[in-house]
């Protein structure tokens, strides 16, 4: 099974990238589907996360980055690179889809993925507002069709 988790808010411009990205993989899929491959729109909800990821042998998750740096880089980083616990709160929303490739993996130990690519797209404008900046817009697109070609040659 392969699952691609997308993550974002989209309410907040930028931030919305990785559920949009989701849902054009969704659309996708409706027209060519490919047994055994999964997309999740998770919006902020890192728990959700880590229960979609549960079962998969290939995982891929998307989100937006705020690093300062140029708007719509793309960052492709190994799942392992950017797991972290989470402190001790009371609160879900700070349990992130970070915090759930950690905790996902203590508990579900085997069956929990090993082959984990994040994609993290650089925002522009993560205030309020549903548009995506174009140059986040033109990074979503190059995201989607990488990924379609990922999925075409999953077997």
């Amino acid at each position: 099974m392969f699952n691609i988790i997308g993550c974002g808010n989209l309410n907040r411009c930028d931030d919305a990238v990785g559920i949009i990205v989701a849902k054009a993989l969704q659309q996708f899929l409706a027209k060519q589907p490919h047994p055994h491959v999964y997309v999740y729109d998770c919006g902020t909800a890192g728990m959700e996360v880590m229960f979609q990821a549960r079962g998969s042998k290939k995982l891929i998750i998307i989100d937006a980055s705020h690093m300062n740096c140029d708007a719509g880089a793309i960052f492709r980083v190994p799942g392992k690179e950017l797991s972290i616990q989470p402190n001790p709160s009371y609160n879900l929303h700070n349990f992130r889809w970070d915090n759930a490739l950690a905790v996902g993996k203590k508990i579900f130990k085997d069956d929990f993925p090993q082959d984990i690519t994040v994609y993290l797209i650089e925002a522009a404008n993560l205030g309020f507002g549903w548009e995506l900046t174009p140059a986040v817009k033109n990074a979503a697109d190059s995201v989607i069709a990488e990924i379609i070609n990922i999925i075409k040659n999953y077997v």
